[in-house]
């Protein structure tokens, strides 16, 4: 005889498994392209030829007929005040019917909310009127689309809003917890 003990089967201690321990899995999907810099930048010069355009067809001939000056003329004159009713409405409504201008038409982008599918009056009052007023009045703040992950100008982070480009998008990943086998009604927890 040998002094071993006797030959029992050793017990193996096991992790019992744990049902409730969520596993997760990477998805990828597709999103909408941000418009950088430079295109919004051609759309918004695009833009400044129609705007000019609308100026001289719909205020300009009537200054003319009255004899009113057009030129050289202080920022306060019911000149610059249509000019610049044209140009603020021109975005507003171009944006809110299409959510676009022509620019953007031209160059394939468009406006899309960040919190819902439609763009409210308030969001685009917000955007194309104060926004727009102070990017075009700092031109720096106008820069720093370049420079955030979602393309957006000073007038986009006060909207919630953001340009893409209308037929290309980019591919994301997400980490996500793994739903269960089966239609995942059965789970009574919200998290």
């Amino acid at each position: 005889m040998t002094d071993h003990e006797t030959n029992k089967p050793a017990e193996v201690q096991v992790a019992p498994h744990r049902p409730d321990t969520p596993s997760y899995e990477e998805v990828l999907f597709y999103e909408r392209k941000p418009a950088g810099f430079w295109v919004r930048f051609w759309a918004y010069l695009i833009d400044l030829l129609v705007i000019a355009g609308l100026t001289s067809i719909l205020v300009k001939p009537v200054f003319a007929l009255l004899g009113l000056e057009t030129s050289g003329i202080p920022w306060y004159a019911p000149y610059a005040v249509l000019s610049a009713v044209v140009f603020y409405g021109y975005f507003v409504l171009m944006t809110k019917f299409f959510r676009q201008t022509v620019g953007k038409m031209i160059m394939g982008i468009r406006v899309v909310s960040l919190k819902s599918d439609n763009l409210s009056w308030t969001t685009l009052l917000f955007r194309e009127w104060i926004g727009r007023f102070l990017s075009v009045t700092i031109w720096p703040l106008y820069w720093i689309v370049g420079f955030t992950p979602l393309k957006q100008g000073i007038h986009d982070y006060i909207a919630d809003t953001t340009v893409v480009h209308e037929e290309s998008f980019r591919k994301n990943k997400l980490v996500q917890k793994k739903r269960p086998d089966g239609s995942g009604l059965h789970e009574t927890r919200a998290f």
